[in-house]
């Protein structure tokens, strides 16, 4: 996906009150920006660091500007917005990206499902003549690198992830297919795994749903600054 108009830099010095940061654009100018992620943002919020940000053109806003990516370790480029990561897969999908998703005709966002009232990020069907076929994908955004290539999900305590794990336990006993979807938006993550110390119960449910037949895959992303561009990319590990 490519943002339009082209991203902005600027210098972060605060996260606060989960929604918010303040930044400082290269004229000096200290700026309120929306933050889209629900986490905790541990090791990819830390002061002083670069950002780049996104501008609304939608004059009802209170604030106009969204937070989007930041650079760590001098080297390192985050995604945080956890809004834009079904963008990226949905994309990815249709241009035939992930080898393990192809062979669909019919690609349905949010859609009702499951025994707790849940919305599945995408429905994935051959035929609608064919409905033992269909796929259910729930997508996660990763971007909490602790080291050595490793990446971790999740980044806080998830009551909602881990009921979309059970939805999706569910569909593969009533015979369906179902794929937990990690989209890594982190440049040195090759690997990713459960955060057991951060979500004990996540873990475990993750490693069930593994040994029940739900498909866990992970894909890395690819950010250009320059052109104010990122996408789906590549394969990446998952160890459980």
């Amino acid at each position: 996906m490519e943002f339009e108009p082209p991203l902005k830099q600027a210098i972060l010095i605060k996260r606060y009150k989960r929604f918010l940061a303040d930044v400082e654009t290269s004229k000096g100018k200290v700026l309120t920006i929306h933050c889209p992620n629900t986490g905790s943002m541990k090791n990819c919020a830390e002061p002083g660091s670069r950002v780049w940000y996104s501008t609304s053109a939608n004059p009802k806003r209170k604030y106009p500007h969204t937070w989007q990516f930041i650079e760590i370790n001098k080297a390192e480029r985050v995604g945080i917005n956890t809004g834009i990561a079904n963008t990226l897969v949905n994309e990815a999908m249709e241009q035939n990206i992930i080898s393990e998703l192809l062979g669909y005709e019919l690609i349905q966002a949010e859609v009702a499902y499951g025994e707790q009232k849940s919305r599945v990020d995408f429905l994935l069907q051959i035929s609608e003549n064919q409905l033992q076929a269909d796929c259910y994908v729930e997508v996660k955004n990763v971007s909490l690198g602790v080291g050595n290539g490793l990446g971790l999900f999740p980044d806080a305590v998830t009551m909602r992830g881990q009921k979309h794990l059970q939805e999706l336990i569910h569909m593969c006993e009533k015979g369906y297919r179902s794929v937990l979807f990690f989209c890594v938006q982190h440049s040195n993550i090759h690997t990713v795994s459960p955060a057991d110390e951060i979500d004990p119960r996540y873990g475990e449910l993750l490693r069930e749903a593994a040994t029940k037949g739900v498909e866990i895959l992970a894909y890395g992303t690819e950010f250009n600054p320059q052109k104010s561009r990122v996408k789906l990319i590549r394969k990446l590990a998952v160890k459980l």
